[in-house]
């Protein structure tokens, strides 16, 4: 189930250094301008588009934040510093450092930990996926903050299916690479495509070929 939109932002409140309080103003500006920049991006988002929604002068979001892009920073660098690192690599740490018999085994439960997380946070995650890609300096903190531990934790489990002579020996970041861009397609079309209406997702049939497409194209051939 989805998390409401007003639950993160309590925690990040919860999260703040202490110096670092949000008003109850900041916390309406902060909300409002997160549904917006989840709906139509940040470049198709207005100030005074935000400050509507949130029941405030548009003078008052720049008496807190100088800029737009401070706006959005005041949303993801927090966020993913605080709440969306931790969770993911809390989360995923449980799935790596499990035992599975099978390499199968362990994609599926990669799928299911992914799935539960991206439907807990898919408001500030739609916010991810549109922004980062353009600021530069929220991608690399991504990939201080998550990625690069994500890769190392993730290698440990490739090298041990390689050493057992189940999966090809290629560098283990290019195995994760395969992995992950095969498995964010799946997760991301089920989240935003699989929920449109009129549209026939068979979620079991849609995982199933998925874990199929990477084992048949990892896998050594044993013939």
């Amino acid at each position: 189930m989805q998390e409401p939109v007003d639950q993160w932002l309590q925690k990040l409140l919860q999260l703040d250094d202490e110096e670092v309080k949000m008003t109850e103003k900041q916390l309406k500006i902060v909300q409002a301008a997160s549904e917006v920049f989840a709906q139509k991006g940040f470049a198709a988002s207005t100030t005074s588009e935000i400050a509507q929604r949130a029941g405030v002068a548009e003078g008052t979001i720049f008496r807190h934040y100088k800029t737009k892009k401070d706006l959005l920073f005041s949303i993801v660098a927090p966020v993913m510093a605080k709440l969306i690192a931790p969770f993911v690599l809390r989360d995923f740490y449980k799935v790596l450092e499990s035992r599975f018999d099978s390499f199968d085994l362990m994609l599926r439960a990669i799928i299911d930990n992914r799935i539960s997380f991206v439907e807990r946070h898919i408001q500030v995650l739609k916010i991810f996926v549109q922004e980062i890609p353009f600021h530069p300096d929220l991608l690399d903190q991504f990939q201080k903050l998550i990625l690069t531990k994500v890769v190392d934790k993730f290698s440990i489990s490739i090298k041990e299916f390689q050493q057992q002579g189940v999966i090809v020996n290629w560098s283990p970041l290019t195995v994760i690479r395969l992995i992950a861009s095969s498995l964010m397609g799946y997760v991301l079309s089920r989240t935003f495509i699989g929920t449109m209406e009129d549209n026939h997702w068979d979620d079991e049939k849609e995982k199933e070929a998925t874990i199929a497409f990477i084992i048949k194209g990892l896998l050594l051939d044993r013939q």
